[in-house]
């Protein structure tokens, strides 16, 4: 279970909230992208970037020169969010105009890693998230590589899961409106591979990337 905190707790449309850590997970783990909310020098940013999870921990890295990421690491807590679109619902009026989705949000005091095989850990986990089966396939992290890198580490302690699945919600009387009304759903597919124009001749498309599954919605 979630556990529930103050800013945890939904104040809108609280049918929509998860209490399963599993949701948590598995909305996790359907991402490629996080949003890392931080404040650098009084003022707030919001930093799109990569990410994966071990267990009860979210990690996130970047260049050890990034403004973000040193304020991130120091003190207060951090706000890590989620989103995954399944379709758009299209309702009879304006207001009740929404959107099917899954989201996360994470609160919580980030932390660097500086044990070398937790490391190592996390940027495979933050690898394999973004392509599964390419930590193997490539060359690891040299020395530089490593120097140059900070991680970051989230507890996923404190965090919220809300969801939206389902027709619109109209007004009893706008049943009668000649508005088509329902839900366009939305899916997102891979294309096929295009090699590097500097890649040498006779490598062919590694299966984990020839047939990797598109990513999954809920509709």
């Amino acid at each position: 279970m979630l556990s529930t905190t103050t800013r945890t707790t939904l104040t809108r449309a609280k049918d929509r909230g998860r209490t399963d850590r599993a949701e948590l997970y598995a909305v996790l783990d359907a991402g490629l992208i996080c949003h890392l909310g931080v404040v650098v020098d009084g003022s707030p940013r919001v930093i799109p970037t990569g990410y994966g999870r071990i267990g009860d921990t979210l990690y996130v890295h970047g260049s050890t020169g990034a403004a973000s990421l040193r304020a991130a690491a120091g003190p207060g807590d951090v706000c890590v969010t989620v989103t995954l679109v399944d379709g758009l619902v299209l309702a009879r009026s304006v207001f009740h105009h929404s959107m099917n989705y899954r989201s996360a949000m994470i609160f919580g005091a980030a932390r660097v890693v500086e044990d070398d095989d937790e490391r190592l850990a996390s940027l495979r986990a933050i690898t394999e998230q973004l392509a599964p089966g390419q930590w193997d396939a490539v060359r690891g992290p040299s020395r530089k590589d490593l120097a140059a890198t900070t991680v970051l580490a989230v507890p996923l302690d404190e965090a919220s899961v809300k969801m939206r699945q389902g027709p619109p919600g109209d007004e009893e009387e706008d049943y009668a409106l000649p508005v088509w009304a329902g839900v366009l759903p939305l899916r997102t597919t891979w294309g096929e591979p295009v090699p590097d124009p500097a890649l040498r001749e006779g490598i062919p498309v590694p299966p984990h990337i020839s047939g990797r599954p598109d990513p999954g919605g809920a509709g």
